[in-house]
Order: C-alpha cells, then structure tokens, then sequence
C-alpha cells in the first residue's frame, strides 16, 4: 500500500511538472469573437460600460480580455464581469470570488449553487450571498470555457491539469453576475446567467 501510495504521488507530481512545462511552451488560446460583441440589449436588459478597471486591479487579475457592465430592466439592475485568459498555467487557478470579495471588503454569509437551464441541459453555478455596510448582494459566478461550464475550483484545478496535458489550449474565462438581494433577485439572476451563457460561448467559439 505504501509503494501504491508513492506511486500515485510521484505520477501526480510529474505530470504537474511536465504540463507546467508544456502549458508554458503551448500557443495562447484565443477568442473567436471579441467579448465585446455579446449583445448590449439581453432578454429586455439594456447595458451601459463603466469605467475602465483600475491599473492596479488589471495587474492582480492579469487578464487577456475582460468585459465589465451594468445590465438594467425596470427597477432592477445587475453588473456583469467577464475575464477571459488565454492560457492558464497548470496548478494555479483564475482569481476565485470565494477570495477575492472578502479582500475587497465584502463579508461571505451564504455559499450555495443554482442549476441554469442553458438549452434544455442543467448547468451548476456558484451562488452566495453577501454584504458590506449593511448591503446585501448575490453572485452568481461560473467557470466557462470552449470545452465545458463547471462551479468547482477544485475541479478547476484538475480539469487545468488534463486540458495542459491532452488538449491544444489551457485559456477559459470566469463570468459572474452580482445584482441587489432583493424578492426575486435569485430568479432574475438565474434568468439572466441563462442567456448570457450562450454569448459568452459563443466568443468562446463554440
């Protein structure tokens, strides 16, 4: 049992070390159409662009591409955040909003998931629950690449490993959706994440 152990060890860690290796010598990925083509008008959201992230923030997050927006319909209004990477190394994951909201300053009260219907099949995305100074907000958050949608980071990090390994590019985007804990705000975002799901494939050309 032992050896078995070592074995399965040292597999894992040489084939971290040789995707790392070939993740660093691969061609980028790439996007088949710009994140900026995904529609400004989304099932009766009307978009507008914000400002510009902050040299500072680009530099944590280091993306290829990112879309930033605010969506509203009536009294509602939603924010959108796209961050597209065309290659990823192996072992190390997108910035996780399970990290990077409480260093913001946002307090983490709920972790829960929701099931998006995206043409007929299920999809799970991440859904919490969270708050500063007294204001309550969801987010709603996936990861998304031409291959698959999944919520895991964990699983992230292994799927990183295989794709590194057997496919001819590591690049995926984090997509996520934040709008006011408000009565209904759960079936709005819900709603919401299902139609952007396909725009955003469809950048990601598939």
């Amino acid at each position: 049992m032992r050896i078995s152990r070592f074995a399965i060890t040292a597999l894992l860690l040489s084939a971290t070390l040789a995707a790392s290796r070939w993740s660093s010598e691969r061609k980028s990925g790439f996007l088949s159409a710009p994140l900026e083509t995904i529609d400004y008008q989304i099932d009766g959201w009307r978009a507008r662009d914000i400002p510009p992230l902050t040299q500072g923030v680009l530099n944590v997050l280091r993306p290829t591409s990112y879309l930033a927006r605010t969506y509203a319909k009536g009294d509602s209004q939603l924010a959108v955040f796209i961050a597209f990477y065309a290659q990823q190394r192996a072992g190390e994951a997108m910035h996780s909003p399970r990290v990077c909201l409480p260093g913001s300053g946002w307090e983490i009260v709920g972790f829960d998931s929701a099931v998006i219907t995206v043409k007929g099949t299920g999809v799970t995305v991440n859904k919490y629950t969270i708050q500063q100074a007294g204001e309550r907000m969801l987010v709603f958050y996936w990861y998304q690449s031409r291959q698959r949608i999944f919520a895991s980071e964990y699983l992230g990090k292994l799927l990183l490993l295989r794709d590194a390994l057997f496919e001819d590019s590591t690049a995926g985007s984090i997509v996520r959706i934040t709008l006011r804990d408000l009565p209904g705000a759960s079936d709005l975002g819900a709603e919401f994440a299902a139609a952007l799901i396909p725009q955003v494939q469809h950048c990601l050309g598939r």
